[in-house]
């Protein structure tokens, strides 16, 4: 096993991490990176690995000191990305309960009216994610658990701000802005599910309040946990799948007019977009026990990340990884993550992304300038994307 030296704090790195990213497949399934203390699972087939094997979990242990990251360890120690079963299979299986009450069915049509409304007030020229995607993501979250119109412009900071905590470097003021977000977050949530279990509406937080598995049901804790995750994964991902994939369509201008062509191919283009350039590019795994991942022994209490945006150009999976094809079928990507821990907003996220393309693609669209990069790794995307259109 080689011992491998990548900075995933080089702005050369998060500029396009992909290069750097098939070294780390070519060195081998599982490497071990020094800097961070954990192996690194690059090909499909160990990321995939590393994802299903039940051996392998998210083992939720709280920041220290606990004073401090309480707001932060609250909302995670609760939530269902970072338990295993038999507490995740409770909490998604609750979760999942309400969402099967038709509320992504019934955000169809608002979400192409959205994105429809959108497009056309952004006007000539504007920012993608500031106009369209950031917007566009927020409405169907908010709409979805119930946020009313004129707190929904809260949703996105607080989003933002909590997410950066997940990153490998952050600052003592990263660290800050986002506990005292995890504070207001949570605060209002915890008052929008009183009102709701007050006065019920046709909305998830509506339902999770009153989900019940015979006499078990969502703690408070539990339910804020469960909506803020909605919310952060949703919106993160919405947000630089589309950025990031709109890009790669604008550079690839013969695939741009096979999807004008052919409107049908919106559906493989949209999961192409999450493949090219992944929107999670990192999901660490705990061990349990030792565990054998792509020949190499993982030991129990070790940390192993899978490296998505690796997987998904592997060329033992992919014909021509570092292409991007509109029509590419089957496409077996790890965008949404795989097994326990699938995402179960993937479905909400395809219909935004769909929805988005068939807003954006009529008419002239173009670069205004070169798109900017945020400076991040787990969670990549742009922080501005100009287009014109006409």
């Amino acid at each position: 096993m080689e011992c491998v030296t990548v900075d995933f704090a080089d702005p050369a790195f998060l500029q396009d991490p992909y290069p750097e990213l098939a070294r780390l497949r070519e060195s081998g399934p599982v490497t071990w990176h020094e800097p961070t203390g954990q192996f690194l699972a690059a090909t499909h087939a160990a990321a995939g690995a590393v994802l299903r094997d039940r051996r392998l979990g998210r083992f939720w242990r709280d920041r220290e000191p606990a004073g401090r990251y309480e707001p932060f360890n609250l909302l995670h120690r609760n939530q269902m990305m970072e338990n295993e079963p038999p507490v995740h299979t409770r909490l998604r299986s609750l979760v999942a309960r309400a969402f099967a009450r038709g509320h992504v069915a019934r955000l169809g049509p608002a979400v192409a009216a959205t994105a429809v409304t959108l497009v056309r007030d952004a006007g000539p020229a504007f920012d993608l994610l500031a106009d369209v995607a950031e917007p566009l993501a927020v409405a169907v979250i908010a709409e979805l658990l119930g946020v009313p119109e004129a707190d929904r412009p809260r949703l996105r900071p607080w989003s933002a701000a909590i997410v950066r905590m997940y990153e490998v470097s952050r600052t003592p003021q990263v660290e800050a802005d986002a506990l005292e977000a995890c504070r207001e977050f949570a605060d209002y949530l915890r008052r929008l599910a009183r009102q709701r279990t007050a006065e019920p509406a046709d909305d998830l937080i509506s339902h999770l309040v009153s989900v019940r598995d015979g006499s078990d049901r969502l703690s408070a804790d539990e339910l804020v946990a469960s909506a803020i995750l909605l919310l952060n994964a949703g919106h993160e991902a919405s947000v630089n799948a589309l950025g990031g994939g709109l890009v790669a369509l604008l550079r690839h201008p013969a695939e741009l007019a096979r999807v004008r062509a052919d409107p049908s191919l919106i559906a493989t283009a949209a999961e192409e977009m999450i493949r090219y350039d992944s929107p999670l590019h990192m999901f660490v795994r705990t061990a349990a026990e030792d565990v054998t991942i792509g020949g190499v022994r993982i030991p129990a209490g070790a940390s192993i990340a899978a490296l998505l945006g690796a997987a998904n150009r592997d060329p033992a999976v992919f014909t021509a990884p570092d292409a991007f094809d509109v029509g590419r079928s089957p496409n077996p990507h790890l965008g949404f993550g795989a097994g326990l821990h699938f995402c179960l907003g993937a479905p909400l996220a395809r219909i935004e992304l769909r929805a988005a393309l068939e807003a954006l693609l009529p008419g002239r669209l173009e670069l205004a300038a070169e798109p900017v990069n945020r400076p991040t790794f787990v969670l990549r995307g742009y922080r501005e994307v100009r287009l014109t259109r006409s």
